[in-house]
């Protein structure tokens, strides 16, 4: 089993920031590519961005220029700092390893972390 352990989450004012975790234990974390996804109420979830196992990087244009994803291959953690957030960022966070369509590839994913953004 891969444990997905997202937090970090909090409400937070308009333009504030925030720092995302998500650790995974268990497996060989450094060979997959990982990423950030959010689901907001009454909407699908979706991936805002991504890492692959090199360390290359793309986002949704949503948070394009905002948000950054990063990881650590020794802690098993992959993070996601949050600058400059908006109302319509309000949602809850999840990782997983994106496949190459962005579906998630851990058939389990995690509780995520609250985010919300007041305005």
């Amino acid at each position: 089993q891969v444990q997905l352990v997202e937090s970090g989450g909090g409400l937070v004012q308009a333009g504030g920031s925030l720092r995302l975790s998500c650790v995974v234990p268990g497996t060989i974390f450094s060979i997959y590519a990982m990423g950030w996804y959010r689901q907001a109420p009454g909407k699908q979830r979706e991936l805002v961005a991504r890492i692959t196992s090199g360390g290359s990087t793309n986002y949704a244009d949503s948070v394009k220029g905002r948000f950054t994803i990063s990881r650590d291959n020794v802690k098993n953690t992959v993070y996601l700092q949050m600058n400059s957030l908006k109302p319509e960022d309000t949602a809850v966070y999840y990782c997983n390893s994106p496949t190459p369509s962005g579906e998630g590839f851990f058939i389990s994913w995690g509780q995520g972390t609250q985010v919300t953004v007041s305005s």
